[in-house]
């Protein structure tokens, strides 16, 4: 249902490492950019998209309260992996990864939170059956 997500940057370069090293993780790759402007990662045509602009009025990059972009993968140990590389790239923990809401469970939703070097909220999570 969704095709993108876009979110604010103040400083494009500095998010644009991150993301190509954290995408890269899952197989997601630059597939559409606008230099100085915007850059969009995919895993391929016709796929949703994790993007990273300067914001458009040229205001200052913030973060919504209460927004956050949520990364479906296929495994606990890519979900594992995905986290701890966020935070070995400068992202900050918003919660370790582990079962939501029970965390003494084995199997249903499995996530980890973190924000990214401008203080977006991510969560990298999967389905365990």
């Amino acid at each position: 249902m969704i095709g993108y997500v876009t979110l604010g940057t103040a400083d494009l370069d500095k998010s644009a490492a991150f993301y190509d090293a954290l995408l890269g993780t899952i197989g997601a790759k630059r597939f559409m950019e606008e230099p100085g402007y915007f850059i969009a990662w995919s895993k391929g045509e016709n796929e949703p998209s994790i993007a990273v602009a300067r914001p458009f009025d040229k205001q200052p990059a913030s973060v919504g309260n209460g927004t956050m972009v949520a990364v479906f993968l296929e495994s606990q140990e890519q979900v594992d992996k995905f986290y701890a590389k966020a935070l070995a790239l400068g992202g900050t923990c918003e919660g370790k990864p582990g079962f939501r809401p029970d965390e003494g469970a084995t199997a249903g939703f499995y996530a980890g939170y973190f924000r990214d070097l401008d203080g977006n909220k991510l969560n990298a999570f999967c389905m365990v059956e």
